[in-house]
């Protein structure tokens, strides 16, 4: 039960950080939308053995998190719970691509090793873009920013719905893991044939209550539009912030930084 009440807790705090008025919330939410989708494609654009050219990315989730006043631990403890996901995906590589593509010293690097490290840090760039792009911006902008950029109205309307929907299964869940528990004398009830009639009541009871919510949403003239609460114009701010980001991940795709800052170090010796 009080995990549960954690998970609306923790499930609610970016939404909560939305509400922030820094010069970061302040921007369009179009142009931190197409800032994050070039993000994403420039990271996911790299090759699996391409690990070092990837580190400059995360000057743009820290330059964004230290100008919204996001809190760091926060935004963390959300990637961690992904990375177990990246590493399944990649946890084999190095069993199967055993082939030596770097040497430091005594110590033999294969390309399974690189590969997974890469999956992980791809893994971390992509989802922080996306969590700190709901952190500063909003799930209801977000989507009213996907409207206006040409995408179908029946889809954005959905994934607004999908996103108020899960607060609804969350508490409904939380009443009836607390119905369960007060009704189980002596921890009688608790096994794990309660679930199958726990779920079933739990579907029935968010479907009944989204049937209730949607109801009231047309007795208040619901028409499918979008009113956000916070109204922007996308201004000259707002392009530079585009194009200023969008150009820097560009370069960071075409030019390897961290290749080129080791050879300033050394200078140029191999």
């Amino acid at each position: 039960m009080a995990s549960i009440a954690g998970a609306i807790t923790e499930f609610r705090q970016l939404d909560l950080l939305a509400n922030g008025d820094t010069s970061v919330h302040r921007i369009d939410a179009r142009a931190k939308v197409l800032v994050t989708l070039a993000f994403i494609l420039a990271v996911v654009s790299f090759g699996k053995y391409e690990l070092a050219a990837l580190f400059p990315f995360f000057l743009y989730p820290a330059v964004i998190m230290a100008l919204g006043n996001l809190p760091v631990r926060h935004i963390a403890r959300k990637i961690l719970v992904v990375l177990p996901f990246a590493l399944m995906v990649g946890m084999f590589n190095p069993l199967f691509d055993q082939t030596v593509l770097i040497r430091l010293g005594p110590l033999a690097v294969s390309g399974g090793w690189l590969s997974l490290a890469s999956i992980m840090v791809r893994a971390t760039l992509t989802v922080g873009a996306a969590l700190i792009l709901v952190a500063v911006t909003g799930f209801p902008a977000i989507c009213h920013a996907l409207d206006q950029l040409g995408m179908p109205r029946i889809f954005t309307v959905q994934l607004l719905f999908l996103h108020r929907y899960l607060f609804v299964l969350i508490e409904e869940g939380g009443r009836t893991a607390r119905a369960r528990e007060l009704r189980a004398f002596g921890k009688k009830g608790l096994g794990w044939r309660s679930y199958g009639s726990l779920l079933s009541q739990l579907l029935l009871r968010t479907w009944l209550r989204a049937e209730r919510i949607h109801l009231a949403m047309l007795a208040r003239g619901f028409t499918g539009e979008f009113h956000p609460r916070r109204t922007t114009r996308f201004g000259a701010r707002d392009f530079l912030f585009l194009a200023g980001w969008s150009g820097l991940f560009l370069f960071f795709r075409l030019i390897n930084v961290s290749q080129l800052l080791g050879t300033i170090v050394t200078g140029g010796r191999g």
